[in-house]
């Protein structure tokens, strides 16, 4: 087998094969062995675990995972990757590859497909471990969530900054959408920071690692979820507006008066911002609304 856990062992690959890291795919091939284990480690691999790995890259991940699981689907949307990705893993483990854009999978779908139904929607659940490229971090993560696909937990890596929204609190400058949506479907955890100086070629920022431990249940109830996400992404539409003047410039289609009644009803005063608003308040709100719509 190959080796890919070094700069030079990977120029070598990409020489031998005439590849390049292509920018607009986010190719920086993770090269630290200690890094490896680390994620490895954090998602708890058992032998009768089924792992999705999304974005293998040169595999650099995928072989420790296939020792430590039963099996590892890795979804590689880089056509001219494939043929090099099933030389460096012949005879890695149970690991099979499949071409795909991640953000259209359905994942149970695939999963029961290729497990029997063993794994996915009526069957166990699976892991994820990905690391991310930049350019889709938010719309990749809200699919794999929204989706309600049967993972057990992510083991993920983003950008710094990025990962600092996904755990931000109420009241914080980082606190977003984003950071709702996540913490609506998962628990978030910071795990450790990853230096740019670790992958080839070096990207421009550092990353870090968090696992996400999906929730069984949301975090709050809502009696329409896409209602939920509407009032959100309206509450963080404007930052530097209070939560009243962003929810009535939403085009929710609800005048300005009715949003101070709906306020009032959910306890929320309208000079809030936006970014205030808990998990809590912001179903307290949408309840309201809902309540007004007539639904």
């Amino acid at each position: 087998m190959m080796e890919v856990t070094s700069p030079s062992a990977v120029r070598a690959i990409m020489s031998r094969y005439g590849l390049a890291c292509r920018k607009s795919l986010g190719q920086n091939f993770l090269v630290d062995k200690n890094i490896i284990e680390k994620i490895i480690g954090a998602a708890n691999l058992k032998t009768a675990d089924l792992v999705v790995e999304i974005g293998p890259g040169l595999g650099a991940l995928t072989k420790p995972a296939a020792r430590s699981a039963a099996r590892v689907l890795a979804v590689e949307v880089d056509r001219g990757l494939l043929p090099v990705l099933a030389k460096i893993l012949e005879g890695a483990g149970d690991i099979e590859v499949i071409e795909g854009d991640a953000l259209k999978i359905d994942f149970d779908e695939m999963v029961e497909e290729k497990t029997g139904g063993a794994y996915g929607r009526e069957g166990r659940s699976y892991k994820l471990l990905s690391n991310i490229p930049y350019a889709i971090t938010s719309p990749l993560l809200i699919h794999l969530l929204r989706g309600r696909f049967h993972f057990s937990l992510m083991v993920v890596m983003v950008q710094l900054e990025v990962a600092a929204r996904l755990v931000a609190a109420p009241g914080t400058r980082d606190y977003g959408a984003l950071s709702v949506a996540v913490q609506y479907f998962a628990e978030p955890e910071k795990l450790f920071r990853v230096p740019r100086t670790v992958f080839y070629p070096s990207p421009g920022v550092d990353s870090e690692v968090l696992r996400l431990t999906v929730r069984p249940r949301p975090a709050v109830d809502v009696r329409s979820e896409e209602d939920f996400f509407r009032v959100v992404r309206a509450a963080f539409g404007q930052r530097r507006k209070t939560l009243l003047n962003s929810l009535a410039g939403s085009g929710l289609e609800v005048p300005r008066e009715a949003w101070q009644v709906i306020l009032g009803q959910a306890g929320i005063d309208p000079g809030r911002r936006g970014e205030t608003l808990s998990l809590q308040e912001f179903a307290a709100v949408t309840e309201q609304y809902l309540g007004f719509r007539g639904r």
